[in-house]
């Protein structure tokens, strides 16, 4: 049975180590990445001017004056001091060939005070330029940068979801395998009784440091996981609920417990490329949005709408600008208002509903290591670091006794040929 399940970590292993490698270290990097992306690109961020803010409305349609073929689809709706504000924006339809202008950017940063535009950037850009850098390792890390294909563009959550999935159950296997192997009692009384398994199992938690080459190796692998396998256990598990959430996570939570459902499961998306045109605007939505956080007495404040084109609806979001990047969603309520007769879909509170949706709240908190704070997100960056240093020593492990299985294959068959001579 060991020699079974040793097989099965070994291929289940194998199969995800690089991608393992490439999330463990991306990973890393994005724990910080708001800091990281501030600077790198200060000429962005950072703005001179002080004085009264602009309505964010008049900021969006200076943003579209700028540009007629771009629409603005997300906008903010709280401004911090000496920092500019980020819109994203769409393409509009080129009337003389029918489809969506090709802009070279989707977001654009403007001047909150002056409404002056700094700067534009592709956030989806597959580059290592400064500007476009921290994107690019985002999205690599959650999705690798697999294009829409077959009317979809989930492949490359799916594919990362799926390695979650794998690593989880591989985890499971991995500490079976450190454990000692069950010791039969002596039948003779005057026999020494064998060891308490945990004294047996001991020697796996250890890394002989000064024994170098494989031995430390294969001790980094094994002492490395076991010293940080709960960690693996919520970060494997985070990755598959966040990548899988709509195929797999969701469904299957709902037939375990009561959950509250949210717009990806009330609203049916139109094709990939297509466009639902809203009804009503930002501003009227904006207003809806606001009574109804009154009405449920919400006293976070107004932080960004989204448009959603291929839903139909606005995803109008409360938080405060200053504390966003460090809650990682559980400072973040949403109203989803329908942007065609402007009834609301759905809602979100963190901490609030029932206990599976508190838990599906914690998904993105747990994974970023953010619910703790700067320690956790500390504790992210070194487990990205520790979890790439477990696929290379465990592809080290595989390399090496797949080439000792060689030379000892032809070793027999050399000494026949001796023989014979």
């Amino acid at each position: 049975m060991r020699a079974f399940w040793t097989t099965v970590h070994r291929w289940l292993g194998l199969a995800v180590a690089l991608f393992l490698v490439v999330s463990g270290l991306t990973g890393a990097v994005i724990s910080w990445d708001h800091e990281i992306d501030g600077w790198l690109n200060s000429e962005l961020y950072d703005t001179p001017t002080r004085g009264p803010f602009r309505d964010p409305l008049e900021l969006a349609a200076a943003v579209e004056a700028s540009d007629p073929r771009a629409r603005v689809a997300y906008l903010p709706l709280g401004f911090e001091e000496g920092h500019a504000a980020g819109y994203f924006v769409q393409p509009r339809i080129d009337p003389a060939t029918g489809k969506p202008f090709r802009l070279g950017y989707n977001q654009v940063f403007v001047d909150p005070v002056t409404a002056e535009v700094r700067g534009r950037r592709d956030s989806t850009a597959i580059s290592l330029k400064p500007e476009t850098l921290m994107p690019f390792l985002r999205k690599l890390h959650y999705m690798l940068h697999v294009p829409a294909l077959w009317g979809t563009d989930r492949i490359g959550w799916w594919i990362m979801g799926t390695v979650a999935l794998i690593w989880l159950v591989d985890s499971f296997v991995a500490i079976y395998l450190t454990m000692p192997r069950r010791q039969r009692r002596p039948a003779h009384p005057e026999h020494r009784p064998p060891a308490a398994w945990w004294r047996r199992w001991k020697p796996s938690w250890a890394v002989r440091w000064r024994a170098g080459g494989y031995r430390l190796n294969f001790d980094l692998h094994r002492a490395g996981g076991l010293w940080i396998w709960p960690f693996i256990i919520v970060i494997a598990f985070t990755s598959f609920s966040l990548n899988l959430y709509k195929e797999v996570f969701y469904p299957v939570l709902s037939l375990v417990s009561k959950t509250t459902p949210g717009p990806s499961a009330l609203v049916p998306l139109a094709p990939l490329g297509t466009r639902i045109e809203p009804t009503l605007g930002f501003r009227e939505t904006i207003a809806l949005a606001d009574a109804e956080a009154r009405r449920r007495g919400w006293t976070t404040p107004l932080g960004g709408i989204f448009y959603n084109a291929r839903g139909g609806f606005y995803n109008v979001s409360f938080f405060d600008h200053a504390t966003h990047d460090d809650s990682d969603g559980m400072g973040l309520s949403n109203l989803y208002i329908d942007g065609r007769d402007g009834h609301l879909i759905s809602s979100n509170q963190p901490w609030h509903g029932t206990a599976a949706d508190v838990f599906a709240q914690l998904q993105l908190p747990l994974h970023g290591g953010r619910i703790l704070g700067l320690p956790g997100r500390i504790l992210m960056s070194l487990m990205g670091l520790v979890v790439a240093m477990l696929s290379v020593t465990g592809i080290v492990i595989w390399a090496r006794k797949r080439r000792a299985r060689v030379v000892n294959a032809h070793r027999p068959a050399a000494g026949g040929q001796r023989r014979l001579a």
